[in-house]
């Protein structure tokens, strides 16, 4: 309706414009150029009133421009008090600026839930800008995995931990890896995945930080018990049989009238080979009943366990042998009525186990001294076995709970596997601190 009155308005003022021009020329060809002269004042008048609307028009569209160039699209356009040619393009105006602040307010609504979305998920968040390594966003989560309260240029994260800055810069978009880090003396592997995106004619980085220290341990503890199984059935069936035989030939040896009937160095030789074949075959069986003690535990027996008693039940079966070798063993327990749910036989496997490896890395100290507590952290109980003997490097430390890796030339290998497998059946975990010259601590973290 506006719209139309506007044209209205246009196609009179033309109309009269037209009609003064006709005029003014029929005066000129009649020669009346008093009269003529008496249009011109009228013609000037209406191309006046023509261009002051679209001057106006035009002020109008320049200063909405303006304000769009700013992103002020707050200004809300007065219609009806506006001349009618403005009054289109103010209603144009303020539908543009409904339609914006509607966009705006979608996208702010948007990037909260995104935000709270990143702040929620335990998976790390990292965005820079690839050219500047200025940073444009991270999560608490990424904060709390890595261990930094801020960061401004990803360059920063070099003087932190130079290792994992490396893997960052050279990680392709698309592209995944697997890196391990030391947080608080623990090993903890991280799965970096890496985007890259395009905003406002800048190239951003996105790194998504993982944590799979728990899912790697439950696949390796699952790839180990399957070797486990195919190793042991194929073991016994060859050495049981090679045993047997070797011990009916020595009985056989033995009987006096074979014996007199052969030669002497002939059989002492015979006898030799024969009893290696035995000792070896013996040892191979031995060999795997390690494996197999890896792979027997099936079922948890659970029950609620007081600490406390299981505290004492172990200071009882180990002082004899803490005595005998001049250790100290400090329980600290704070809270006595502290239980928690788990097969005994077992749990006090895995402690013995510790405890047993804790006296042989304090036996060369001064004071040896070993501690025995617990504690709940985070709402979840936490066994801790201490000691201040020589500590492990970190090399050594990713490679204790592998299968059969031992540093003393006596050991199996199968200690702390069996204690990780077990641990992993309580859907617990067991993680170590250590560092070399101050000692060890083992922590076994119940859920």
């Amino acid at each position: 309706m506006i719209f139309k009155r506007y044209e209205w308005q246009l196609l009179l003022r033309i109309l009269i414009l037209f009609l003064l021009l006709c005029a003014a020329a029929f005066l000129l060809a009649a020669k009346l150029y008093p009269f003529a002269l008496a249009t011109v004042p009228l013609i000037v008048y209406v191309i006046a009133g023509i261009m002051q609307q679209h001057t106006k028009v035009q002020q109008e569209v320049q200063e909405f421009a303006e304000a769009a160039q700013y992103r002020d699209f707050s200004r809300h356009y007065a219609i009806q008090s506006a001349p009618a040619n403005v009054q289109v393009l103010r209603k144009g105006f303020n539908e543009i600026n409904t339609t914006f602040k509607t966009i705006n307010r979608e996208r702010e609504t948007q990037y909260h839930y995104l935000q709270k979305i990143l702040e929620l998920v335990g998976t790390g968040i990292l965005s820079y800008e690839q050219e500047t390594g200025e940073i444009g966003w991270i999560n608490e989560s990424f904060k709390g995995i890595i261990d930094v309260p801020y960061l401004k240029n990803i360059s920063s994260l070099q003087k932190r931990n130079a290792d994992l800055y490396d893997e960052i810069i050279k990680l392709k978009s698309g592209g995944s890896k697997v890196v391990s880090i030391i947080k608080d003396q623990q090993q903890v592997k991280l799965q970096l995945m890496a985007s890259v995106l395009r905003s406002e004619n800048k190239i951003y980085k996105l790194v998504a930080f993982q944590n799979v220290s728990d899912a790697m341990d439950e696949s390796e503890s699952n790839a180990w018990s399957k070797l486990l199984n195919v190793m042991t059935h194929e073991i016994m069936n060859s050495v049981a049989p090679i045993s047997s035989l070797a011990d009916t030939l020595k009985n056989r040896l033995k009987r006096t009238d074979l014996n007199a009937a052969s030669s002497g160095n002939n059989l002492e030789d015979l006898e030799l080979g024969i009893d290696t074949i035995k000792r070896r075959s013996e040892g191979l069986l031995k060999f795997t009943e390690s494996y197999r003690s890896l792979n027997k535990i099936t079922k948890l027996e659970l029950q609620t366990l007081p600490v406390y008693d299981l505290f004492e039940n172990l200071n009882t079966l180990m002082l004899p042998t803490l005595e005998k070798k001049n250790i100290e063993l400090d329980i600290i327990l704070r809270d006595l009525s502290l239980s928690i749910d788990a097969d005994i036989n077992l749990l006090e496997q895995v402690l013995i186990n510790l405890l047993v490896n804790a006296i042989e890395a304090v036996k060369e100290q001064a004071e040896p001294a070993i501690s025995l507590s617990a504690e709940v952290v985070n709402n979840k109980t936490v066994l801790k076995v201490s000691d201040n003997g020589t500590g492990m490097s970190p090399e050594l430390m990713e490679k204790i709970f592998i299968p059969f890796f031992s540093t003393r030339k006596t050991g199996s290998g199968i200690g702390l596997s069996l204690c990780k497998q077990i641990m992993l059946m309580h859907k617990g975990n067991i993680q170590v601190q250590s560092a070399e010259g101050k000692g060890t601590v083992f922590l076994l973290q119940f859920n």
